[in-house]
């Protein structure tokens, strides 16, 4: 019996950090779904021609106050990215904290305003380490 992945679905607080968040990934709004009867919106992002992996985004318009303030429950997403160390510099840049650094220059863990941990992998053979990475403490969970 054939199987072909659709999406993977994390419910949000703030649409529109959630959605900046995602966009400092590098993933795009592919298409969206407004809900007047349910109320909601299915908001779907993925990396620039990888329209078939999305994230999609449910956003209740009413609030959600059933989310878990741990979300480790859901496990992580992960992203292969082409240079981890100027991926991790962007996000901190923008005010993302690096949870798991990538000491050894192939993994490290961010999370979302959402509180979903997303795990970002170089490509490749891990980079040699370097500063200030390799030096960098954890903070908080990941």
């Amino acid at each position: 019996m054939p199987l072909k992945y659709l999406h993977t679905m994390v419910r949000v607080k703030d649409l529109e950090k959630s959605m900046a968040f995602y966009a400092l990934l590098g993933l795009k709004e592919t298409r969206r779904y407004d809900s007047e009867a349910g109320r909601f919106s299915l908001i779907f992002m993925a990396p620039p021609g990888q329209e078939e992996a999305p994230v999609e985004l449910t956003w209740n318009w009413d609030g959600d106050d059933e989310l878990p303030s741990d979300s480790r429950h859901f496990g992580h997403l992960a992203y292969e990215v082409d240079n981890i160390y100027e991926t991790c510099q962007h996000l901190m840049d923008n005010g993302v904290v690096i949870n798991r650094p990538p000491r050894d220059g192939r993994m490290a863990f961010v999370r979302s305003p959402d509180n979903i941990s997303i795990e970002l992998l170089q490509a490749g053979d891990a980079l040699p380490p370097a500063e200030p990475w390799s030096s960098m403490e954890n903070t908080g969970n990941w």
